[in-house]
């Protein structure tokens, strides 16, 4: 049961690591994934709540995720 819950919480890390490195530029504009930061349109359509996340996890995850990754691979490292 442990191990299991552990595959998945490391399954949305590498998810969240995957969005954390996401061009805006480059992979988003290509799949028109791109809203104004500034619109104040509603937020209530698929496409605009998943530009937020990704823009949110860009920008307050991508400081967490840096001692958990090292937390993850030092637990590797150690429990293999």
């Amino acid at each position: 049961m442990a191990l299991s819950f552990y595959g998945l919480l490391e399954a949305a890390l590498l998810v969240l690591n995957g969005i954390a490195v996401l061009h805006k530029d480059r992979f988003l504009k290509k799949y028109g994934l791109t809203v104004s930061p500034h619109s104040f349109e509603s937020q209530s359509s698929v496409k605009n709540q998943v530009v937020g996340l990704i823009l949110a996890v860009q920008t307050v995850m991508r400081m967490p995720l840096i001692p958990i990754n090292i937390l993850v691979i030092v637990f590797k490292l150690l429990l293999g």
